[in-house]
């Protein structure tokens, strides 16, 4: 029986039950909220504190309408970041490396920040379809372009992360199988590929961290165009 690469990326079942439920809500037990105490314990005071950096720096060169979307934005990085941490362990599943989990993140947050700069700042939100300056026989030509680019963006957001999981994921595989295939055989090079696949996986981890932090920084670049 010949198992295609990609059944890895298939949504698990358990008694006919489909376990992503379960890998999406795992997140949330694995993160410790505030005790409101003077002194925390070291997991919650890096944890506090590498938030603290993060919203520091995506939400820093925002007015303050903006800051609004600090605790939603914040969520979801940290929610994205362990899936697809979560999602290197053996015997695990990644529901960020489904393609529809993904637009289903991407579009409703980047609709928001469209309906937003509508609502709020139509002109200046409109005016982004058209650079200052424009030649006038090129505006009907540019106006098309900038209008497919903005209705591209969530599927851009969707299929980076989805790709580049996806790549990572199988990458690991292929070379797991073969340092299987080759230990009895020809051990040397087996070692030296059990190496790389070490050096891959930790490439993975960091990976699985920026891909998060990209997705949240480009939603942030797009709500910084409508407030």
């Amino acid at each position: 029986m010949t198992v295609s690469l990609f059944d890895q990326f298939e949504s698990p079942s358990l008694f006919h039950i489909s376990l992503i439920t379960i890998a999406i809500i795992l997140p949330i037990a694995l993160h410790l909220s505030s005790t409101g105490r003077w002194a925390e314990n070291r997991h919650l005071t890096v944890q506090t504190w590498t938030l603290a950096q993060i919203v520091r720096d995506i939400f820093s060169p925002m007015n303050f309408n903006g800051h609004k979307w600090a605790p939603l934005l914040t969520a979801l990085m940290v929610f994205l970041i362990t899936m697809n941490t979560l999602g290197l362990l053996p015997y695990t599943f990644t529901p960020t490396t489904q393609l529809s989990m993904n637009l289903g993140l991407a579009f409703p947050l980047w609709f928001s920040t469209v309906a937003l700069g509508l609502r709020h700042r139509p002109t200046e939100s409109l005016g982004h379809l058209l650079p200052e300056g424009t030649p006038t026989p090129l505006i009907p030509i540019l106006i098309i372009i900038e209008t497919i680019s903005l209705f591209i963006r969530p599927f851009a957001l969707g299929v980076r992360i989805t790709a580049n999981l996806t790549a990572g994921h199988l990458l690991i595989h292929l070379i797991s199988a073969g340092v299987w295939a080759m230990l009895f055989m020809m051990p040397p090079i087996a070692l030296i590929s059990m190496t790389v696949l070490f050096l891959l996986s930790i490439l993975e981890v960091a990976v699985a961290v920026i891909q998060a932090y990209v997705f949240v920084l480009l939603l942030s670049l797009y709500l910084q165009e409508n407030v």
